[in-house]
């Protein structure tokens, strides 16, 4: 296929040399409708391109195919058999593939250290979860994927489950060994789902760890808003082989995605793959450089720590890890990521991605250069400085990886949607949790639907919250009480 070619902007340049006099949504009609102070802010290109997919940018009936061109496109430069655009984000492609795999009260082997999304997902399925544990790193409290030996055990025990999910990279950007998953998965001729939201650049440079359809995954989820140039919500979701029919798992998409899609999303997609192909190996030979002297400067600094593969790869740890994912550990400046990132925000206009109770970390893609670095140079050497003027970080009581276990009692449907009720916090220890309780980022839930809660735990997410830790799906964000299930 012709590589050079970008279909929905074509697309959208044809329309705006010849437009049409549109009687449908949008009902801002091409911005003339929109509020001046609206098109002061956004800008009047933005509802320019704001055009309906089917019946503006194609005709009533798609005729002349643009989506379907555009994901075949993208699906030839990354190697995949087929490929699906969605404007929802990975949150709604990820539940796609479950459902395409797994239905109601089947088994679905997960990795403990999924997303909120997948939780999500379980829920809306009424899908039983097998969780398989991660691998604890009790020293630095961190977790890393599921071993490939834990999921090949977790297979023979319940041979009945209808697949496997892991997650890799995870936001920390460490990586599962997908490659022996997925022969574990395919020996007994399950299919393997990769939530690969972090790993949109991962095709496109030798450097860079293998991405799940090279290591032989069934269906890969990425979100190309995180690491690529498309637009926030952008997500696209692969699919190999046979074991999960392409004509499903669209329709599980269709089930749950928009019937508005955003023709902003699938131009920026769809121009993403295009810049990639033509020169993603000349811009991550540059950012991947950039990368190396980023790390070994912020490691010079006294008081930070910049995690390698010497601290996360291994064995009992991960496999792979990107470096582009900068995670300082910052536990020897007497201070929490929590304020840290603050910190850094007020004083020097700088948002990172992960801050956590010992760490923060920044994200470079293809986008930063030395102006960006050197921003955040400057900005972790002036922390570094004033880190004695910070308050102390309040202590947050991180248990050993056994105590942050918790018993799965309930399906997470069952215990979501059943008789619920509000009790304080300090009564919640014993009972079953009816929603999910995740520090935010990375978003990925200490407690769930249907998992019975214990004092460990509940003290965790406390002192996380006393920290600095936002709980954003707590029906009570600052974790004075809790919702439980009412048991008989």
């Amino acid at each position: 296929m012709d590589q050079s070619q970008a279909p929905v902007l074509e697309a959208l340049a044809a329309f705006h040399a010849n437009p049409l006099t549109t009687f449908t949504p949008p009902g801002h009609k091409q911005g003339r409708g929109a509020d001046p102070r609206v098109l002061e802010a956004l800008g009047p290109d933005v509802f320019r391109a704001d055009v309906l997919a089917t019946g503006g940018l194609d005709d009533r009936l798609d005729t002349r195919g643009i989506l379907q061109h555009a994901q075949e496109l993208m699906a030839e430069a990354v190697g995949a058999d087929h490929t699906f655009f969605s404007t929802c984000g990975s949150s709604l492609s990820v539940k796609a593939a479950m459902l395409a795999v797994a239905g109601p009260h089947e088994e679905l082997l997960v990795g403990r250290d999924v997303h909120k999304s997948v939780v999500a997902g379980l829920i809306l399925a009424g899908i039983r979860p097998v969780w398989v544990e991660p691998q604890w790193d009790p020293d630095l409290h961190l977790a890393h994927p599921p071993s490939a030996d834990a999921f090949r055990a977790a297979l023979a025990r319940h041979p009945d489950a209808r697949g496997v999910l892991v997650t890799s990279p995870t936001p920390y950007g460490t990586c599962a060994d997908l490659e022996v998953i997925a022969d574990a998965c395919h020996e007994r001729g399950r299919p393997l789902i990769v939530d690969e939201a972090w790993g949109a650049h991962l095709p496109f440079h030798p450097r860079l760890p293998r991405w799940a359809m090279d290591a032989g995954a069934d269906v890969c989820v990425t979100s190309v808003h995180k690491m690529g140039s498309a637009l926030e919500q952008s997500s696209v979701f692969h699919l190999q082989g046979d074991r999960i029919e392409a004509a499903v798992l669209k329709q599980r998409e269709d089930l749950l995605g928009t019937t508005s899609p955003s023709t902003l999303v699938y131009a920026a997609l769809d121009g993403w793959r295009r810049q990639m192909v033509q020169h993603g190996r000349t811009l991550y030979d540059r950012t991947l450089n950039l990368a190396d002297k980023v790390r070994a400067r912020i490691d010079a600094l006294d008081g930070l720590h910049v995690h390698g593969r010497e601290d996360f790869c291994g064995p009992g740890r991960a496999t792979d890890l990107d470096p582009l994912q900068v995670i300082i550990d910052i536990a020897a400046l007497g201070t929490s990521g929590y304020r840290a990132g603050d910190w850094l925000r007020s004083h020097h206009q700088l948002t990172l991605h992960v801050c956590d109770h010992r760490r923060i970390s920044a994200q470079l893609t293809h986008a930063d250069d030395t102006t960006t670095t050197d921003a955040l140079l400057h900005g972790l050497t002036e922390l570094v400085a004033i880190a004695d003027d910070l308050a102390p970080a309040p202590r947050v009581h991180v248990p050993d990886p056994g105590q942050l276990r918790l018993e799965q009692v309930l399906l997470p449907r069952d215990a979501f949607f059943g008789p619920t009720e509000q009790v304080p916090v300090e009564k919640a220890a014993g009972r079953i949790a009816a929603e999910m309780l995740t520090p935010y980022p990375p978003g990925i839930p200490a407690a769930l639907p249907g998992e019975r809660l214990d004092a460990d735990v509940i003290d965790y997410l406390r002192t996380g919250v006393e920290a600095g830790m936002l709980i954003p799906d707590s029906a009570d964000a600052a974790l004075t009480s809790v919702r439980v299930t009412v048991e008989s």
